[in-house]
């Protein structure tokens, strides 16, 4: 049992290392990214580098959620500012979640392939009657229309976002397509032929970050990468070097599905094309590389349609370029909401987010929803934690008759773990029983570690006082110090089996360790812990009561 109990500690402190590794890798990214967008802009101002690298004319298309770059070669949207999402906490510059930097590219592209497809060689060169398109006061939207015309046919490239803020009295009430952007091609045909064609639209991004690159905000976060959903399948992803190593060996993904979605993710936001559902056609699901190799693309095309001569036909499909909003992009697109990346814990930590959600709607502050949550959690794993106590209580009653068998049959072990067993099954004990609970326990605190880490509005979401952003380390290092003292308090509260002296200068030290770790965790994920631990202290309490009650102790220094 005792050994049992080392190893389960070891585990534990492993994972302990790996969250801390995790984190403290985005810490070091999103600081690094800092730095890098600021020597760039700083660059840019004095006027030694160019901001982006030459595409054509462009034109802007703006809302109050979205600035969005097009070139008018390709129609592409080559850079994406989101006003409403700031870069930094108390800074006033969007979050810059597209661009075309010369060191760094991560475009969202679109176009028609196929045979008679006017992308399928050389990207058309398309005319708009503005520079600017921005919605107007009063308008719920605001469209760029892309004007083409070869060989009698005309091509019309429409644009269209929306407005986010529809009551002005309350603007944190995002509308569910505010980030969402509609493309349309409006083909019409005034040719003597028929033309056959496909809609794509793909997204490129660079594969290395360079340490000089503008990528501004680009944080590593749990995952940075592509993902898909086919009608088959919910959800798939590939990191950039996998789409690359896939086409340097000729195997590139090319998947058909009705419907469907891909995307690029990062940290807290997410670009997403989602698949001509309207006309009804299947898309097929494609991978590629750029021909250097340094960038990656994934992307979603219909299959070939015919347009009759003298007759007009439209392309329909849609973007999401913005944050990892769970409850709109499930509206958008099946399985969208997926991009939110809780790893292979998503099935718990999505209950737990709308858990989470559904108490804020009534509360207002994330901070304190995170406190509610992690009472309604503990509260739920009582009986678990009665359990495992309750356990280690009876295996303290065995403790005498334990030590008899060992020196009794301290030269023949199979003959004491016979005995041992026979102990167990006569008193009635599952020596199994205080380790249990705690694995059982473990999955929901995992799932809910990573529902705080990936859940986007906790990203510059106030708490109290001197906690401006849940989604950063506490700046003065409050909570984090208050965790490790009640950590200290329950470990000097609860039973412990080890009775190694180094083992237990081990766990002695594990309260600073853990104190120093959690100076680098976001202040969400620290609140949890915190509120945890004094609710555990409290059960601790009432448990130990019940059971002394009963003449089962646990606390060393209690007589059984």
């Amino acid at each position: 049992m005792e050994q049992q109990r080392n190893i389960l500690f070891v585990l534990f402190l492993v994972l302990s290392l790996f969250l801390y590794w995790s984190w403290e890798s985005d810490k070091l990214n999103e600081a690094k990214m800092a730095q890098q967008q600021a020597m760039e802009q700083e660059l840019i101002a004095k006027g030694l580098v160019n901001d982006t690298v030459p595409t054509g004319n462009t034109i802007r298309l703006v809302s109050d959620a979205l600035d969005l770059t097009i070139s008018l070669t390709g129609g592409d949207v080559i850079d994406a500012k989101l006003p409403l999402v700031k870069q930094e906490l108390n800074k006033d510059d969007p979050f810059h979640l597209l661009m075309n930097d010369r060191k760094f590219v991560y475009i969202s592209q679109s176009g028609l392939a196929g045979k008679d497809g006017i992308d399928s060689r050389v990207r058309p060169t398309y005319t708009s009657t503005k520079d600017v398109y921005t919605l107007e006061e009063g308008k719920d939207s605001v469209s760029a229309v892309l004007h083409y015309t070869k060989d009698n046919v005309t091509y019309k490239k429409i644009y269209t976002i929306y407005r986010a803020v529809t009551d002005t009295n309350n603007p944190k009430n995002i509308a569910p397509n505010a980030y969402v952007i509609n493309v349309e091609y409006d083909i019409s045909n005034k040719s003597d032929k028929n033309l056959s064609m496909a809609f794509y639209g793909q997204l490129k991004q660079t594969v290395e970050l360079d340490t000089t690159s503008g990528a501004f905000g680009m944080v590593a976060g749990a995952y940075r990468g592509s993902a898909y959903s086919t009608d088959s399948t919910r959800y798939e992803k590939n990191t950039f070097a996998d789409i690359v190593e896939l086409a340097n060996d000729g195997q590139n993904i090319n998947v058909e599905t009705k419907g469907g979605w891909i995307a690029m993710i990062q940290h807290y936001f997410v670009s997403a094309w989602i698949g001509d559902t309207n006309n009804n056609i299947k898309n097929v699901i494609y991978t590629s590389k750029a021909s250097d190799g340094k960038e990656a693309i994934i992307g979603i095309r219909t299959i070939a349609h015919t347009i009759e001569a003298g007759t007009d036909y439209k392309f329909n499909a849609s973007m999401w370029l913005g944050p990892k909003n769970q409850d709109n992009m499930e509206i958008l697109a099946p399985n969208l909401d997926l991009t939110v990346d809780y790893g292979w814990l998503w099935f718990i930590s999505i209950p737990l987010f709308k858990i989470l959600e559904f108490i804020q709607s009534f509360i207002g502050n994330w901070g304190f929803s995170i406190i509610i949550l992690t009472l309604v959690v503990r509260t739920v794993l009582f009986p678990l934690t009665k359990a495992q106590y309750t356990s280690m209580a009876k295996m303290r009653l065995l403790t005498p008759k334990m030590q008899e068998l060992r020196e009794r049959y301290k030269d023949d072990k199979q003959k004491l773990g016979q005995e041992t067993m026979r102990l167990y099954k006569t008193e009635k004990v599952n020596p199994l029983g205080g380790c249990l609970p705690l694995i059982i326990q473990m999955p929901i605190f995992i799932a809910l570690y990573w529902t705080l880490m990936e859940s986007t509005e906790l990203r510059h979401a106030p708490f109290i006082l001197w906690i401006k952003d849940l989604s950063v380390y506490d700046p003065y290092f409050v909570t984090p110090i208050l965790y490790g003292i009640t950590m200290f308090m329950i470990q000097k509260m609860s039973p412990t089996p080890v009775t190694d002296p180094i083992q237990k200068k081990v766990l002695m030290a594990m309260p600073l360790v853990f104190t120093f770790m959690f100076c680098t965790f976001p202040a969400g994920l620290t609140i949890y812990w915190l509120i945890s631990n004094i609710f555990t202290i409290l059960q601790q309490v009432i448990i130990f009561k019940s059971l002394e009650k009963r003449g089962l102790h646990v606390r060393e220094g209690k007589k059984s």
